[in-house]
């Protein structure tokens, strides 16, 4: 738990505080061959590729490619990443060296893959560390102010509620739009009422994905995974990703995508009780 708590507060602080956006000094920059921290995975329905958000651009590895290619040549910084169709992405975080725009970023959009980015609302006010959709709308956790945000309209409007805690993590019910866990320090929190209200659910500590009513999956700091029926009120193991996790995603009951601390990205079809290498920076 210390560890994964260690890298969350690593990656908040991860974003450049000047107007600049610049990048911060010793973390490395795409142009270097490096990814910096990764924040954010995403599977592209229109081609099936893999996308990677980091501190440093975001990057893509085509289904059945090894080797993840930075998308375009921005540098933006893009913390919270949820892809919420084909070619249809929204993002948030800082703008990279020399880009021009707020330190904070808000909530932005691509409707091309990734190619250009555009502002959808928030700008200068908010910096998503966690995105996700789902139900047709969008949650995010904004690290800047300590807040979770609901938008029922993609993004344009949002209600404000207040954490259980500082978050590393949400996911939400597949069945039910409401039913809202988060991961943070002293454990795993669950709401039922759209996060106006909170109870202790465990002390797993964790990064989430939930791709099906019985599949909510937690991998610890120590790179454990384990597995819920029933929505994180028992858990069992179910194997290990071998190091510590820097993003998950889930797409599907048994398939799981972790990054970890290099950029490289895992990808399990077993419910993480093996893993195979996806792809490299």
């Amino acid at each position: 738990m210390v560890g994964l708590v260690l890298a969350a507060v690593a990656v908040a602080g991860c974003g450049g505080d000047d107007a600049s956006g610049g990048t911060p000094a010793g973390v490395g920059s795409a142009e270097a061959g490096g990814v910096g921290h990764v924040h954010g995975l995403g599977v592209n329905p229109s081609d099936g590729a893999l996308f990677i958000a980091t501190h440093t651009g975001l990057f893509r590895a085509p289904e059945g490619a090894a080797q993840a290619e930075p998308v375009g040549d921005s540098l933006q910084d893009t913390m919270g990443f949820t892809i919420m169709g084909p070619d249809r992405f929204l993002g948030s975080g800082h703008p990279g060296p020399g880009q021009a725009g707020p330190p904070l970023l808000g909530l932005i959009e691509s409707t091309t893959a990734g190619q250009a980015w555009s502002p959808v609302s928030l700008s200068g006010e908010a910096d998503f560390h966690v995105l996700r959709s789902a139900h047709g709308r969008v949650y995010g956790f904004d690290g800047a102010n300590q807040r979770l945000m609901i938008s029922d309209d993609e993004g344009g409007e949002w209600t404000e509620h207040e954490p259980p805690a500082p978050l590393l993590d949400i996911a939400v019910d597949p069945s039910d739009p409401r039913h809202i866990l988060a991961s943070g320090e002293g454990g795993l929190y669950e709401s039922s009422d759209d996060g106006e209200s909170w109870r202790p659910l465990s002390r797993e500590v964790g990064l989430l994905a939930w791709p099906a009513d019985d599949r909510l999956y937690l991998v610890t700091g120590e790179g454990a995974v384990r597995t819920s029926a029933d929505g994180g009120g028992s858990w069992q193991v179910a194997g290990t990703l071998g190091a510590q996790p820097a993003a998950l995603l889930g797409q599907g009951e048994a398939e799981l995508y972790a990054a970890l601390a290099d950029g490289t990205v895992k990808r399990s079809t077993d419910g993480g009780a093996s893993w195979t290498v996806r792809s490299t920076p």
